[in-house]
């Protein structure tokens, strides 16, 4: 349980901190509003135009999917990189058929046209 007591305080000291910032921004921030046109949506003080809902380009939310899947994948790379020889022909072999998945499936989504900016 001693081991412990460096963790506990850091959690005291930093949770003090955290309402010590807390209680002085609140103490030296503006009190008043200003003008209207400031805490309006924009405080720019321009009306918005257009939809706020338009239509967004897939594109964008397709591209960022297929990052985090192939970024996801290549972090599995990474005990074979730190294991290295240890884990045999066998390890080898498993890695080189998840490169050949991985590449395979960056295939596939290129011949779709996937990673294509119309």
């Amino acid at each position: 349980m001693t081991e412990y007591i460096g963790v506990l305080i850091y959690i005291v000291l930093l949770s003090g901190l955290g309402a010590v910032i807390l209680a002085v921004s609140f103490q030296v921030s503006p009190k008043r509003l200003g003008d209207l046109e400031k805490v309006s949506a924009y405080e720019c003080g321009f009306d918005p135009f257009g939809e706020a809902r338009s239509p967004f380009d897939i594109g964008f939310y397709l591209v960022l999917l297929l990052f985090l899947v192939f970024d996801v994948e290549v972090l599995f790379l990474l005990p074979w990189v730190l294991g290295g020889l240890n884990t045999g022909l066998t390890g080898f072999a498993g890695l080189v058929l998840f490169l050949i998945v991985l590449t395979l499936g960056f295939v596939y989504e290129w011949q779709k046209g996937a990673l294509d900016w119309n």
